[in-house]
């Protein structure tokens, strides 16, 4: 196996099913048909999307065919996976406001012009009810149910839908309805990868490889990136926003975000060179070179040794904070004082410019509040089980 095939295999990857088989198609010359479905349940995507999307590419690269799938019908359903209550439905309308700008950010990664882009709805709204009945032969409700995030809900007495029992079989006919030859996914997704096989086994296709990637955790260093979780950074995020948010990632995260999100190695330096390599080569992926250069080159003047103090004061803020509410517990007398500063560009997140009165803060975060001012963020986070 060459080099490349080894790293497609191998790097940011939690599993592979079945790895043998893979190994060999990939081996054999044949140009596989490679899924992976997205439901916008939200206008922006971010890094914890780029690991899939980067593998993706990889496999691109190796000339085989990209599908993405985006979910605009699985997602006016909720997928159940990870979830400890039933996600609120989207409607038609919230579905395609949020696929307005989908493409572009998936174009910063995946070769758009090469790939095949479906949209779920062309089989799931045209087959009708009597598709879907038989669609459910397929599996039984025990199989389904013992899942272990609708064990955990069970357990907790919360209700599960029968269209969330649904779901893995609606995911699982998209790989029928494409042929795919392998689907990517997070390890949340597992479960509705092997569903994915089991429907094709029963429709007589040959079963699906599948690859999964870690999830990653967000900018709190806890709990997986999520917009719902406020941890979050956008692959469409201006450079220096980017720059600054991945600069307030915990340390420990590094290694995986190396991983997942780059080709390079961290040195054995200072943690805070790593980190500065770290965000440029990510800015520079999603962005380009010169963006790259220039973000670093702003941080570091905004948070030279100059700029900050040995000691920074500390502002404990409850989950889900916006940048006016920790304005005012760092000092600020007024809401209107705090929205005037951020018309007038005085505050800086992490060493980008903040205007946006709806900004949210996270744990880590430092701001620089006019000229002397810097306190950084020390959030009450939710408990992670």
């Amino acid at each position: 196996m060459t080099d490349a095939l080894k790293n497609l295999m191998t790097r940011g990857v939690a599993d592979v099913i079945d790895r043998d088989h893979l190994a060999r198609a990939l081996s054999s010359g044949r140009k596989l048909r490679v899924k992976l479905g997205i439901d916008p349940t939200s206008p922006d995507l971010h890094l914890g999307h780029a690991v899939l999307l980067r593998k993706l590419r990889q496999f691109q690269d190796l000339g085989h065919k990209a599908v993405l799938i985006i979910g605009d019908f699985t997602a006016t359903i909720g997928d159940p996976s990870g979830r400890d209550k039933t996600r609120p439905p989207l409607t038609e309308r919230q579905v395609k406001d949020n696929m307005k700008k989908y493409l572009a950010q998936v174009g910063k990664i995946v070769n758009i012009k090469t790939a095949e882009v479906r949209k779920n709805s062309e089989w799931h709204k045209k087959d009708g009810l009597a598709s879907l009945l038989a669609l459910a032969r397929t599996v039984s409700y025990q199989q389904v149910i013992k899942r272990s995030d609708f064990q955990k809900r069970m357990n907790a007495g919360e209700d599960i839908t029968l269209i969330e029992i649904l779901y893995p079989l609606l995911q699982g006919y998209d790989s029928v309805a494409i042929k795919a030859d392998v689907e990517l996914g997070g390890t949340d997704q597992t479960f509705n990868l092997l569903m994915g096989r089991r429907v094709q086994r029963h429709f007589k296709q040959p079963e699906q490889n599948i690859l999964t990637v870690p999830l990653i955790e967000g900018t709190d260093g806890a709990r997986k990136m999520s917009k719902s979780y406020g941890n979050y950074i956008g692959v469409a995020e201006k450079p220096a926003e980017m720059f600054g948010k991945l600069m307030a990632i915990p340390d420990a995260l590094m290694a995986k975000y190396y991983e997942t999100l780059t080709d390079l190695e961290p040195s054995h330096g200072n943690p805070r060179d790593q980190k500065l390599t770290l965000a440029e080569t990510i800015v520079a992926w999603l962005h380009s070179a010169a963006a790259g250069k220039k973000a670093r080159e702003e941080w570091i003047t905004v948070f030279s040794k100059k700029e900050l103090p040995e000691k920074i004061e500390g502002v404990i803020v409850p989950h889900k904070t916006s940048i006016l509410d920790a304005l005012r517990k760092s000092g600020i007398k007024s809401n209107s004082e705090g929205v005037r500063l951020l018309k007038q560009g005085a505050i800086r997140k992490n060493g980008a410019v903040v205007q946006n009165e709806k900004e949210m803060v996270n744990d880590g975060d430092i701001l620089k509040i006019g000229k002397k001012k810097i306190v950084e963020i020390k959030g009450l986070f939710e408990k992670v089980e």
